[in-house]
């Protein structure tokens, strides 16, 4: 679905509110302070990807703020990568304040207050993501927030280009292929990050960090074995087994319970890849659970649901009907 929401044509009075809305829809619901509310112009089209979704934002200067009672509206935590394309943004979320300017990027986390703005007529992408989906590729992602990337070189380089060719090829994909393409921008927004030093320091020493990346690399490459467990991976990183556990006293689960959340989030990615014909036996083995009956019961007690009704679900979501999707969606305005 590919939506367009302007003020054009909207009368100036209405503005704010019209705008007020738009973004609501788009991101999660935001205060804004307008400077001249009834001159105030701005253009925003959006474009789902699956489960993600990307968007475009051209507007006069503006501020946006996440406040206390906006949280409790959300049932997911989302994540929203910011990429200005003319003007310097300004970005402040629990604690940490960054100018960010063209040629870099932010990533901004819904589930805790924020203020954003900028004071000059912005263009921006900004890519809307679940938490959960970055996190099942990067150890704590929000630990990130409220730092500026490179978006210039490398893959970083590789991520926002991908950006810019989309709304070009949008209209001839199908929707298994912009569901993979999304996933893809989640693969590459990864690498990016990954590509950052900070991502080795950030959150500890950095000695602690480099052993917790190079654990966190060694369990996503070999989730497929069955027997990975805490001997293997302290092998892998030359560190004993006892240091490997005190690794994680200081995070907010074991050794253990993390290998498992990430096997089920690469479950959840495989049951949601439009026009998988693997049975749900093959994902579970391929995922390295070794018994398909407590696997299920594992998935149903962390999702919500089995298995076979997530994938359903899913398949649902990609398989509705265009118009309805042009019903429910903003036609021009």
């Amino acid at each position: 679905m590919n939506t367009l929401i302007s003020t054009g044509c909207v009368p100036p009075a209405d503005r704010s509110a019209h705008w007020r809305d738009a973004i609501a829809r788009a991101y999660f619901p935001l205060d804004l302070r307008f400077r001249e509310a009834e001159r105030f112009g701005g253009r925003l089209e959006e474009w789902n990807l699956g489960q993600v979704s990307l968007s475009r934002l051209r507007s006069e200067a503006l501020s946006y703020h996440r406040l206390p009672q906006h949280l409790a509206c959300d049932e997911e935590e989302h994540l929203l990568v910011t990429i200005p394309l003319r003007s310097e943004i300004f970005f402040a979320q629990a604690g940490r304040e960054v100018y960010c300017k063209p040629g870099g990027y932010i990533i901004e986390r819904s589930d805790q207050p924020y203020d954003f703005s900028y004071d000059a007529r912005a263009d921006l992408w900004v890519m809307k993501v679940a938490a959960a989906a970055l996190g099942g590729r990067i150890r704590a992602p929000d630990r990130f927030c409220g730092m500026q990337f490179n978006a210039g070189g490398g893959v970083s380089g590789l991520f926002v280009d991908m950006l810019h060719h989309i709304p070009q090829r949008f209209a001839t994909m199908t929707a298994e292929a912009r569901e993979a393409v999304g996933l893809h921008l989640v693969e590459l927004l990864a690498l990016s990050i990954h590509a950052d030093e900070r991502t080795l320091t950030s959150g500890g020493s950095s000695v602690r960090a480099a052993h917790l990346s190079r654990a966190e690399h060694f369990v996503r490459a070999n989730l497929h074995r069955p027997e990975l467990g805490p001997e293997l991976i302290a092998q892998s990183c030359g560190i004993s087994v006892r240091y490997l556990h005190a690794l994680f006293r200081d995070t907010d689960r074991t050794l253990g319970q993390w290998v498992r959340d990430l096997r089920l989030e690469a479950v959840k990615m495989d049951l949601r890849a439009a026009g998988a014909r693997q049975s749900i036996a093959e994902i579970c083995f391929r995922r390295g659970f070794g018994d398909v009956a407590h696997f299920s019961r594992l998935f149903k007690q962390h999702v919500g649901c089995s298995p076979g009704e997530y994938r359903q679900e899913n398949l649902r979501t990609c398989r509705r009907d265009p118009a309805l999707d042009q019903a429910e969606g903003e036609a021009p305005a």
